[in-house]
């Protein structure tokens, strides 16, 4: 690719080319920052989805699955700080009515400038942020003369507070003064916390344990952007792990080496990777970090790690009147029982989409493949072979013969196993391309030699070599490959 920006744009039109990724409602011109997945993205954001919940909850004694609703009783956005905290100063271009975060703004500005004059400018926006002084943010705007990307003005509205939260009425009939308001929950991390004590006694969890879950989370972010890397409507997979107070930098140092394993384990090399240690703290947290993969647009975050302390059991025993402690009957260093406290927890938080485009960031390649002879290329997705949608290829070398009777029987056998893909028309080599763009690892001919000696012909994608295999051992070298 000529660059990164080029490599990323190329992404995004092959994931609506070959059945990825869809704008959502794109016969009425799309919904901005809200995306669908299609028949080969679905299988591959699925695929991710199981993996990461096998490792957590299959791999580990400990940890078991929860899948809380979307909806939950407003009071649990009080007690978990969002109705006060989450919320994000905004800005509006009058001549563009094109709207800023104001720190990306201001951001993007100190860019452009030498390093010290860009740091200091930075160090006055934290001290405004940290006062909340939005009349300053403004001033800090408009004395850097800070202009619009698309109106080229300077011609600012006033900074104020945006809610990130999508609210709605709760029951048949619209309540006075917002008593029948409800959230659609901005992270899946509260059914967590409110369920800690279901989990625990119908479990019978000891501490250390954790809680999992994958699910739907909505934000209406003021600056949606970069594909399916920040949308409004996105899927967390997210565990928390409920530790002993006191505890929380051995399990902090583990999660943050345990989780960089299962990066690795999807093939990625570890320079793709690395870890940003947060300076300015969640109000939650006592330690934070990101582990961030190189995209095509540089280092952004994929997983966050988290130190929450007792700050959000805490405050739900404070806003429910209930109980939110663990009796623990285990003995310190000097014989004395632990006895009832309100644990401390290790967030671990993942964003699925982001995966996927991870995923698909590292798996898109383009290879030129001219001889002297001709000109030849083609664009492959270098799936691991157990996140790859499609793991076979069933391709009858021609539409006759018993040939197609003889795929469609290997086809019944595996389709059980894993997914398969039959086809029967174009010529093979168009065929193995299209496999090739979704990136199914194994594609089997069948051909009139299958008939006389049982053998096929397999084709490996990313060297496309080809060898003769038995019928009968597809099967089986598929799904050594996909364990």
């Amino acid at each position: 690719m000529a660059n990164d920006t080029n490599k990323f744009q190329a992404i995004i039109s092959h994931c609506k080319e070959y059945g990825f990724i869809f704008p959502s409602s794109e016969i009425y011109d799309g919904l901005s920052a809200v995306y669908d997945y299609g028949q080969n993205g679905s299988e591959l954001k699925k695929n991710i989805r199981d993996y990461w919940w096998k490792w957590m909850t299959q791999l580990h004694d400990n940890i078991v699955g929860i899948d809380a609703a979307i909806f939950m009783h407003p009071t649990t956005w009080k007690a978990s700080g969002h109705v006060d905290n989450f919320s994000d100063p905004m800005i509006d271009n009058k001549d563009s009515k094109k709207r800023y975060r104001v720190d990306h703004l201001i951001e993007a500005f100190a860019d452009t400038l030498p390093k010290e004059a860009g740091e200091a400018i930075l160090q006055q926006m934290d001290q405004l942020l940290a006062k909340e002084d939005f009349a300053g943010l403004k001033k800090l705007i408009e004395d850097n003369k800070m202009k619009c990307s698309v109106s080229g003005t300077c011609n600012w509205t006033d900074v104020r507070q945006f809610n990130l939260m999508f609210s709605t009425e709760f029951g048949s009939v619209s309540g006075d003064e917002g008593e029948n308001m409800v959230y659609l929950r901005p992270e899946t991390a509260q059914g967590i916390f409110v369920n800690f004590l279901n989990v625990q006694k119908t479990g019978r969890m000891k501490i250390p344990f954790g809680i999992a879950q994958v699910g739907k989370a909505f934000r209406n972010e003021i600056v949606a952007r970069q594909f399916i890397f920040r949308m409004r409507e996105f899927e967390q997979m997210e565990m928390q792990f409920f530790i002993r107070p006191g505890t929380q930098k051995q399990w902090y140092e583990y999660w943050k080496e345990e989780r960089m394993k299962w990066h690795l384990s999807l093939g990625i090399s570890p320079e793709q990777y690395r870890f940003h240690d947060h300076v300015k703290l969640a109000h939650y947290a006592d330690a934070a970090c990101d582990i961030e993969y190189n995209f095509p647009i540089g280092f952004k975050e994929v997983e966050g790690i988290h130190s929450r302390t007792d700050f959000d059991l805490r405050n739900h025993q404070e806003f429910s009147k209930k109980k939110m402690q663990y009796f623990d009957a285990e003995t310190d260093e000097n014989g004395k029982p632990y006895g009832n406290y309100i644990p401390y927890v290790i967030e671990t938080s993942i964003g699925l989409d982001r995966s996927v485009m991870m995923v698909l960031s590292e798996a898109y390649e383009e290879q030129d493949l001219s001889t002297a002879e001709k000109q030849d290329s083609r664009v492959l997705l270098k799936f691991p072979p157990k996140l790859a949608p499609v793991k076979l290829a069933i391709l009858p070398l021609v539409k006759k013969d018993g040939l197609p009777e003889i795929a469609r029987q290997l086809m019944d056998e595996c389709r059980a196993s894993f997914r398969c893909f039959y086809e029967e028309k174009d010529a093979i080599g168009k065929r193995y391309r299209r496999q090739d763009a979704i990136g199914t690892p194994f594609c089997v001919t069948i051909d009139h030699q299958t008939k006389e000696d049982g053998m096929v012909t397999i084709r490996y994608r990313d060297s496309m070599e080809q060898e003769r295999i038995l019928l009968k051992d597809v099967k089986e070298l598929v799904e050594k490959a996909i364990q």
